[in-house]
């Protein structure tokens, strides 16, 4: 295969590869139940969230402990361990669900990124070889010139001598 035919199929190359990625800046539409899991892991995964249930659970056990209110959940709190079993089996499959979903945009995305990289890098590939043409092109020309000179000089030379 000639350079020639090499270029043009890494051209044609290059041309499908911008083809394709034009088409990937699609905007991604979200369902309800997974806009509903990226809302709940995102709000627990926040220090208002941490520090909301902190205080909730500080006055739970302050009131039941100091008896200040009727005691509703005494020692060891059964009430509160409920009520946090219940948290924690609902909120680890909306987390997964995010974070799965999450990991599909990732891959997507690292999908993308590697045909860019494709294509940069036959694009500098082609650079490299217009860059190599055209310095065979000027080491052509200068050896031409070279030579006329020299031509010049040895005409010159026969010219003058006696």
């Amino acid at each position: 295969m000639t350079s020639d035919e090499t270029l043009l199929r890494e051209l044609r190359e290059v041309r499908r590869l911008r083809r394709e990625h034009a088409g990937k800046d699609a905007v991604i539409v979200l369902t309800a139940g997974q806009r509903i899991a990226d809302a709940v892991a995102a709000t627990m995964g926040s220090w208002r969230f941490i520090i909301i249930q902190t205080t909730i659970l500080v006055i739970w056990i302050g009131l039941n402990i100091t008896a200040y209110v009727q005691r509703w959940d005494p020692y060891p709190f059964i009430l509160l361990n409920l009520a946090l079993s219940f948290q924690a089996a609902y909120a680890a499959p909306f987390i997964m669900m995010s974070q799965n979903r999450q990991q599909d945009v990732d891959r997507v995305q690292a999908s993308a990124d590697y045909q860019i990289n494709i294509k940069a890098e036959l694009e500098i590939e082609l650079l490299h070889q217009k860059l190599d043409a055209l310095r065979e092109q000027e080491v052509l020309a200068l050896t031409e010139a070279v030579k006329s000179l020299s031509d010049l000089l040895h005409a010159k030379e026969n010219n003058s001598a006696p």
